[in-house]
């Protein structure tokens, strides 16, 4: 294992997913997950991991009309949307997060378009908590083989409850960094070559998103537990 003490680029990391964890204490102070945010380890990659592993062995009620010829379902790129509304922002990049498309673009493709939705203020970006719900290479290369892809449908986003209290209790907290709590549920819905029924399964995150009032909302990073 690598010492951390040694590696530029780690302590970078470290350092960033500080300043964004003590962003988001200031506004997020009874927030369950922020001290394990800041501490996160590699457990966290593998964890996310498993949801695109497990699903290809979970029934599904999909049936062939929902699975139509490649060149019909292939998705493009996620690309933000331009809005000032955290909720509308942390909606989108849930839905883009939980979709990929392995017959359409490589693994790098799309962690380069995701880290497009980050916010351009290095200090509170957190582009390792994006990586880390993305398949690895490994995985990638094995889900492409079977020509594996994901569709998301949100249903919900919100303020988490402990977001509301202490912005009600001290409005002006948020306006040092402007970033947002937004929890975000849905459906995560997966599909292979050779099953006309894929796998589906619930999904929930809580997302720090960044919404400046200068400037449109932009993804901050993705919490490792969620707060509802």
């Amino acid at each position: 294992m690598a010492s951390r003490s040694t590696n530029p680029r780690g302590a970078s990391r470290v350092r960033r997913r500080v300043l964004l964890g003590t962003a988001v204490l200031v506004v997020l102070v009874a927030l369950a997950g922020l001290a394990a945010y800041l501490t996160r380890d590699s457990r966290q990659t593998s964890k996310t991991s498993e949801p695109h592993q497990s699903s290809i062995a979970a029934s599904s009620a999909a049936s062939p009309a929902e699975s139509p010829s490649p060149s019909k379902r292939a998705h493009a790129l996620p690309v933000p949307p331009n809005t000032h509304d955290p909720i509308a922002f942390g909606k989108a990049a849930a839905a883009a997060l939980w979709s990929y498309d392995t017959r359409a673009y490589s693994q790098a493709e799309l962690l380069t378009a995701l880290h497009r939705w980050l916010t351009a203020e290095i200090k509170y970006a957190d582009p390792a908590s994006v990586d880390a719900v993305v398949p690895s290479p490994v995985l990638w290369k094995e889900m492409a083989a079977n020509g594996q892809f994901a569709t998301a449908k949100v249903t919900e986003g919100h303020f988490p409850d402990s977001f509301t209290r202490a912005l009600q209790a001290d409005p002006g907290t948020v306006t040092q960094a402007y970033v947002y709590a937004v929890t975000v549920s849905g459906k995560q819905s997966i599909a292979w070559k050779g099953s006309p029924a894929g796998g589906a399964e619930n999904r929930v995150t809580t997302l720090a998103v960044q919404c400046r009032p200068s400037h449109p909302c932009a993804l901050a990073g993705v919490m490792p537990s969620v707060a509802p």
